[in-house]
């Protein structure tokens, strides 16, 4: 058995091809008719904002360009996503909160960089010099007595006996 569904009926576009016995060389679906002539006076409103004058190539290429958005814009609209939700979405879309590409601080400044008189020594440099100078010394015995760290010695060390 063979289950029927409806969308047969939704393929069908509400189409106005023209006035009875005039009809138009072209087919256009209600709903761009809809948005077709607000985006042309949209389209000549720019025209005479960019400075452009009132005449024919003018008014012609406000009538490709309006032409073209509406294509673009009722591709995107079906029986299953109406206009409505399109422009619910766009705005939507637009509206949401992005994650800030910048940091939030401020100028960027040296003032809490540590300056020292003496250049830091390199890492294997600095352990020569902790284990040759032992734990304590010039702080008396004291500091060995209440837990100063020792110094760590290698393996080969220990058994050289130094």
């Amino acid at each position: 058995m063979r289950i029927r569904t409806d969308d047969e009926v939704y393929r069908v576009d509400a189409v106005w091809l023209g006035p009875p016995k005039a009809t138009f060389p072209w087919r256009a679906r209600y709903v761009a008719w809809l948005i077709g002539i607000p985006i042309f006076l949209v389209v000549l409103t720019v025209e005479r904002w960019a400075g452009w004058s009132f005449g024919f190539f003018s008014t012609a290429w406000a009538f490709v360009a309006t032409i073209l958005i509406t294509r673009v814009i009722t591709a995107k609209i079906s029986h299953e996503r109406p206009l409505g939700a399109v422009i619910a979405m766009a705005g939507r879309e637009l509206n949401t909160p992005r994650e800030k590409p910048a940091g939030t601080g401020g100028a960027v400044s040296a003032s809490r960089i540590r300056v020292r008189a003496e250049r830091p020594l390199p890492k294997h440099k600095r352990r020569r010099q902790y284990r040759h100078h032992g734990y304590g010394q010039g702080a008396g015995v004291t500091a060995g007595a209440q837990g100063a760290p020792r110094a760590r010695r290698s393996r080969n060390a220990a058994r050289a006996g130094r």
